[in-house]
C-alpha cells in the first residue's frame, strides 16, 4: 500500500492565498512523489477539470513573496522560470483523478482530512466565541480580564510577513 502520508506535512502545506486555503504544486508534487513538471503537465492536459476556482497561477509578486519564505530554495525550485499553481480543496480532489496512482489516492485522502480538520477548528472557535459572549453577559465586569485573555488566545495569529496580492 506504500508509506502513509504524514498529516503534519499535509497540514503545513496548506496556505492562504487570495483569501483561499490552497496547496502549491511544489508541495503536492512532493506528497504525490512525482516531478512538479509531470504534475503541471497533467493539469495542462486536463485543463477543463481545473477551472479558476479549483486551480490558479500565482502572480509574479505572489511567487516572489512565497520564494522569500522558503528556507532552502534550491530544493524548492529556486531557478524555476514558471510560476506555481495553487490548488483549492476541489482542485486537489481533481488531481487524484488525473494522476491515477495508489499514492495519489492516499495523498488525496490525507489532504481531504486536513481540510476537514481545518474547518472543524474554525467552526469550534466560532462556537467558543459565542459561548464566551453569553458568559460575559451573565457575569459582571470583574471577569472582563479573564474574558479578554481567553479571546486573545482564541485569535488566529496574524502573519508578520508582507501581504501577498494587490492593495485596493
Amino acid at each position: 500500500m506504500g508509506l502513509p502520508v504524514p498529516s503534519e506535512k499535509v497540514d503545513q502545506a496548506i496556505r492562504v492565498i487570495r483569501g483561499h486555503r490552497v496547496m502549491l504544486d511544489i508541495d503536492l508534487a512532493e506528497l504525490y512523489g512525482v516531478d512538479v513538471k509531470q504534475l503541471k503537465r497533467q493539469v495542462r492536459r486536463n485543463r477543463e477539470r481545473f477551472p479558476d476556482d479549483f486551480c490558479f497561477d500565482l502572480s509574479r509578486e505572489e511567487q516572489r513573496a512565497l520564494r522569500s519564505q522558503f528556507g532552502t530554495l534550491k530544493k524548492r525550485g529556486e531557478h524555476s522560470k514558471y510560476r506555481s499553481y495553487a490548488f483549492t480543496e476541489q482542485g486537489v480532489a481533481m488531481l487524484s483523478g488525473v494522476l491515477r496512482s495508489r499514492r495519489a489516492v492516499q495523498v488525496n485522502v490525507a489532504v481531504m482530512r486536513a481540510f476537514v480538520r481545518l474547518r472543524e477548528i474554525i467552526g469550534s472557535n466560532k462556537v467558543l466565541a459565542r459561548r464566551l459572549a453569553e458568559l460575559e453577559k451573565k457575569y459582571d465586569a470583574q471577569f472582563r480580564v479573564v474574558f479578554d485573555a481567553i479571546r486573545e488566545m482564541m485569535e488566529v495569529p496574524k502573519p508578520k510577513s508582507r501581504r501577498i496580492g494587490f492593495n485596493i
